[in-house]
């Protein structure tokens, strides 16, 4: 069973603030030479990094709801500048919608089991994926979704 991680989308106010910034990093990298992925640093270093890279994701928190996730591609260690550790996750270029689910604000990031995570939007079935996103949020705070 997949291991995540759930982290506050700071300085993002929607999905799609989310895709832009992930499809200008892959842009950068593609001018660069190197695979077009996303990547967030990070202070603290995941210690349950293999079970995090058997299938896990990232999951974002936009404005108290958990909205979407990207696949966890790799986790990689470095010191920075100024001779302070700091931990990079590479993650892939692909922003995939979840059902919302509430989160209080918190600091870093958290780990959230398989049994906890939001199910993909497209993958409900149930024609949620193509309600209105503050329809969805409604819905989703008086827990009719």
């Amino acid at each position: 069973m997949a291991l995540h991680l759930i982290k506050l989308c700071v300085g993002a106010d929607s999905i799609e603030d989310l895709r832009e910034w992930v499809s200008e990093r892959s842009l950068i990298a593609i001018a660069a030479g190197m695979e077009p992925h996303s990547s967030h640093i990070t202070r603290m270093v995941p210690k349950r990094d293999q079970d995090l890279l058997d299938g896990g994701s990232l999951y974002w928190v936009i404005k108290g709801q958990v909205q979407a996730r990207q696949r966890l591609l790799d986790i990689k260690t470095f010191t920075d500048a100024d001779g302070i550790s700091r931990c990079e996750l590479v993650l892939g270029p692909e922003v995939v919608e979840t059902e919302l689910q509430p989160r209080r604000a918190f600091q870093g990031w958290r780990y959230l089991t398989e049994d906890d995570a939001p199910r993909d939007l497209m993958n409900m079935g149930d024609g949620t994926a193509d309600l209105p996103l503050e329809l969805r949020r409604e819905l989703a705070e008086l827990g009719l979704l």
